[in-house]
């Protein structure tokens, strides 16, 4: 790490008095890098619905699983993590790396204080950036130095939206976003998200939007079909778009029934 770049990394301002989505999310996956603001979000979401910890760590083991198979099996080299949150066990680069080391992440997150941790945790690895920036701006996302810098646009990227756009409005036109990210990437490339999904069988899904809605400012839970829209143009790999444990699971799933399996859907897509 440069001393500029230091520099910037010691002089981020924390904001410790509004919640954020990077550190509910890390309240969730049992982190300690959240404040006491974060922690009263995570305790009501979990008074709706006391699942959201298994949730959280069945979107973190579809992360390990997908990215694994794209680095393994399909030759991916690059992996633009969107919306990333807080650096946690086994992040998208570990996981990439592990299986090419020269394989190239940039992760993307409106939350500073990701970069300050993340800048610490990276200042070694010479394939890794942390940005910060708005998921709602992808153009700007797109244009960033940082970005540009690592991320080669002419050849196939795995764009990462995992657990990310059920944190945008409806007037944020998070397909919108979806489809600029698609335009600006070759065939080849595949697009990784999973979403909160709205189960008609289970009211816990509208309390815990308005939960989100009040004390997060962010949190919208789609239907299936919703989520599906995000894929438009892509060529979805089996098994489809499926509750996070479903998708191409390592481990026998028990039972498929339950909350803490449905609530959360998923899928990987390939432009072609």
């Amino acid at each position: 790490m440069s001393t500029e770049e230091s520099e910037q990394s010691q002089s981020v301002v924390f904001d410790d008095g509004a919640p954020t989505a990077a550190r509910v999310y890390d309240v969730m996956l049992n982190g300690k890098d959240n404040y006491q603001i974060d922690r009263q979000v995570a305790e009501a979401s979990l008074a709706v619905m006391p699942e959201l910890k298994e949730i959280a760590l069945h979107n973190r083991a579809m992360l390990h699983r997908v990215v694994r198979y794209l680095a393994a099996e399909q030759g991916i080299t690059q992996f633009l993590d969107l919306g990333s949150g807080l650096p946690s066990a086994r992040n998208t680069h570990e996981v990439a790396q592990e299986v090419n080391p020269d394989a190239k992440v940039v992760y993307v997150d409106i939350d500073p204080i990701v970069l300050a941790y993340g800048r610490a945790l990276l200042e070694n690895n010479a394939n890794t950036r942390v940005v910060t920036a708005d998921i709602r701006k992808p153009d700007e996302v797109l244009a960033l130095p940082e970005v540009r810098e690592l991320i080669d646009f002419d050849k196939p990227v795995c764009v990462m939206l995992v657990g990310i756009l059920h944190h945008l409005l409806d007037e944020e036109d998070p397909n919108g976003i979806v489809a600029t990210l698609r335009d600006a990437v070759p065939a080849g490339s595949y697009f990784f998200i999973t979403n909160f999904t709205r189960l008609s069988d289970t009211p816990e899904s509208d309390q815990l939007e308005e939960v989100l809605l009040s004390q997060l400012g962010t949190g919208r839970v789609r239907t299936p079909a919703e989520l599906a829209e995000y894929f438009d143009g892509l060529e979805i790999l089996p098994p489809g778009i499926v509750p996070l444990p479903l998708w191409r699971p390592e481990e026998i799933v028990i039972d498929a029934t339950t909350v803490g399996v449905r609530f959360m859907t998923g899928g990987v897509a390939l432009k072609t």
